[in-house]
């Protein structure tokens, strides 16, 4: 690109990953114009952006990103420039329950946002000069990774372990080439959208960025996810229900982190190519659950450890991937990014987050938000 996108679009803007993206876009961008378009699902929150609202340079925007005809519109009447696509249904288990939705949403939501996009584009005396089209991935597009080194010795997963120390220890990590092998109906539909937006810049040139993220943390997380869901749990004295033998393996990134990486890709990436993000920051889902609890302990004046009682087995989920871990060294040499927190920071700083925002966990535990959103827009 010759210029960076002035008037950007960013889908998904009201969910965890999406606010944090949007916030930083138009704090560090004034000069720009943020059109928000999110569909508000269950795990889209206006409350969740609510220190820039009021922004001059942000718009709000409801609509469904599988409906073509209101994404040509919003592309034409805003004269997008730049797309950052996060819009997405993400959560596991519910894609188990309703494959067809993920389906729906994450991969003819992303060909409307694409075609929408091109159809402007095109329409343009410049094309796609000074356009992008960036699409936000996930690691379990690439299936699973063991556990053990060829050797049979068990990986360090610690969170200060380098990337040269992983390497060097014979631990095998997700690269940008690694074949995609997806297993459960969430991570098809991610793998289909990828494959969809490297299509639309090899066919038509369009200029396209694909990045693929570990798990994300932090603040303004839906407490169906892990660590919020199990924040919320011991606060409540309630069950930690843990899968299998709580032996999975993940590597976990802290969303501000990821949001940083997103602009820098989005500004300085180069179009056609895709950038992994990650922590080098592996831990067995047992052992994030007794950080977190002994965090929790801790900050609400418990010993730590206290509540590990709560911890409760149950059956594993179905296609359960025992490994995700991301190699993010490219992003690092070509781009200079790298994680700001340790782990341990940044559970202190979520469980903090969690503690001092309750009204907002008691408002998105009750469903009232969805209400008052379908009340306010139904007539729109």
């Amino acid at each position: 690109m010759s210029q960076s996108p002035k008037n950007i679009m960013i889908t998904g803007g009201a969910g965890f990953i999406g606010s944090h993206v949007v916030r930083l876009f138009v704090k560090k961008y004034p000069q720009s114009k943020i059109v928000n378009v999110d569909k508000l699902t269950y795990a889209g929150n206006l409350n969740n952006l609510k220190d820039i609202e009021d922004a001059p340079n942000y718009k709000f925007v409801k609509a469904d990103i599988a409906d073509l005809d209101k994404m040509r519109e919003i592309i034409k009447d805003n004269e997008i420039t730049g797309i950052i696509h996060l819009a997405a249904e993400s959560h596991v288990d519910r894609s188990i329950k309703d494959p067809f939705t993920f389906a729906r949403t994450n991969v003819m939501g992303t060909l409307a946002l694409l075609q929408a996009a091109k159809e402007y584009w095109d329409s343009l005396p410049e094309k796609y000069e000074g356009k992008l089209f960036y699409h936000i991935s996930t690691d379990e597009v690439y299936g699973a990774l063991e556990i053990t080194n060829p050797e049979g010795v068990k990986a360090p997963f610690t969170t200060k372990a380098s990337a040269d120390d992983h390497m060097a220890f014979g631990v095998d990590f997700f690269v940008e080439t690694t074949k995609y092998d997806p297993h459960s109906p969430y991570s098809a539909s991610k793998a289909s959208s990828d494959h969809f937006v490297r299509a639309y810049h090899d066919t038509y040139g369009m200029p396209t960025i694909v990045t693929n993220c570990s798990n994300n943390y932090g603040p303004y997380q839906f407490p169906e996810k892990l660590i919020p869901l199990f924040i919320n749990n011991i606060l409540q004295g309630k069950n930690l229900p843990v899968y299998g033998k709580g032996e999975n393996v993940r590597d976990w990134l802290f969303v501000e982190d990821h949001a940083r990486a997103i602009d820098l890709i989005f500004h300085k990436g180069k179009p056609g190519d895709t950038y992994n993000i990650g922590g080098f920051n592996e831990w067995k889902n047992i052992d994030l659950i007794k950080v977190v609890i002994k965090t929790v302990d801790r900050l609400t004046g418990k010993p730590e450890g206290t509540s590990e009682h709560l911890i409760t087995y149950v059956t594993d989920r179905l296609g359960h991937d025992m490994r995700y871990a991301i190699d993010s060294r490219k992003l690092q040499k070509e781009l200079g990014w790298e994680p700001s927190l340790q782990f341990e920071e940044g559970i202190e700083k979520t469980v903090k987050w969690y503690l001092d925002n309750k009204d907002w966990v008691d408002n998105v535990t009750s469903g009232d938000y969805e209400k008052y959103y379908d009340q306010m827009y139904k007539n729109r």
